[in-house]
């Protein structure tokens, strides 16, 4: 188990730090399946909100925050029962837009590993307007559950209320929801081929520009982000942030990076590159290659 989480260990009670010290041995990446889940509960006597609650500073462990120092942790539960954790991000010396929140993080978590919709999330820290406002996207926004510490449990729309979203914008199918976009592009490389299916993918239903980032790193692992837009615009989440929080997830240094990929539509009303270079900027001397496709 590395020591990386020693630290959240020790503010775990002791029954559930102990039956989690064998899901850390492996490398963890920060997901449960809804049996490791209910083995968790069955040790540790903790169920249900108390267990998420519980697993909170192993959320808030892969964060990286240097310019807030503050280190937000959410664990977002899919239909499916499974945990994906999520952390915030930041990327010293850029702009403040450029970060993820712990939300978004473990959000997009969840749809990259096939999700299509959450009953809940689970936060350190009580959710800013912005991650409010992204989490009213997705397509279970009416249902989903907001769990904090010391405080009752709330659907989504106690937190905010009178909420602008897709609907208001006609568009039905949200954020999550099995979607697909008709990209085309000629190509036999691998790292290409990987952007092009994850923007397929992509979720970008009021400018009509799919995209996504695949990022290649030295040892031959590959992460991915799509785009995420939201009906409020800003709060719409950029392919690399989504591809720089998996790579954190994991554990794996920008260093790293080898080859950086940028997959847009030819057609599409708004370009990712220059804040997708400029965020890859901000951690790594590799150069961003953009691809059009058809």
């Amino acid at each position: 188990m590395a020591n990386h989480f020693d630290a959240p260990l020790a503010q775990m009670p002791g029954e559930l730090a102990r039956a989690l010290t064998p899901h850390l041995s492996a490398p963890f990446h920060g997901h449960l399946s809804a049996q490791a889940v209910a083995e968790l509960e069955q040790a540790s006597g903790l169920q249900g909100h108390d267990l998420l609650l519980a697993l909170l500073p192993l959320a808030a462990s892969f964060a990286q925050a240097p310019v807030s120092h503050f280190e937000v942790g959410a664990i977002a539960r899919g239909r499916s029962g499974d945990l994906y954790f999520g952390a915030n991000l930041e990327l010293a010396g850029e702009a403040l837009f450029h970060s993820v929140h712990a939300e978004q993080s473990a959000i997009s978590h969840a749809w990259l590993a096939g999700e299509t919709g959450l009953t809940e999330i689970v936060v350190n820290a009580s959710p800013c307007g912005h991650c409010r406002q992204f989490m009213n996207e997705l397509q279970s926004a009416d249902d989903l559950v907001i769990v904090l510490p010391g405080q009752d449990n709330g659907a989504l729309h106690h937190y905010l209320p009178y909420a602008f979203g897709p609907k208001d914008l006609g568009v039905e199918v949200g954020l999550m929801a099995a979607s697909g976009q008709d990209l085309q592009l000629d190509s036999a490389d691998p790292l290409v081929l990987a952007a092009l299916e994850q923007a397929r993918q992509s979720y970008a239903p009021y400018s009509h520009s799919p995209s996504a980032v695949a990022l290649a790193c030295r040892d031959g692992q590959v992460f991915v982000g799509r785009y995420a837009e939201n009906a409020a615009f800003n709060p719409s989440l950029p392919p690399m942030q989504m591809a720089l929080a998996a790579m954190s997830r994991h554990g794996v240094g920008f260093d790293q990076i080898s080859r950086a990929v940028l997959v847009q539509s030819s057609q599409a009303q708004i370009s990712q590159a220059s804040a997708a270079q400029a965020a890859l900027a901000a951690i790594s001397t590799t150069a961003l290659e953009v691809v059009s496709a058809a």
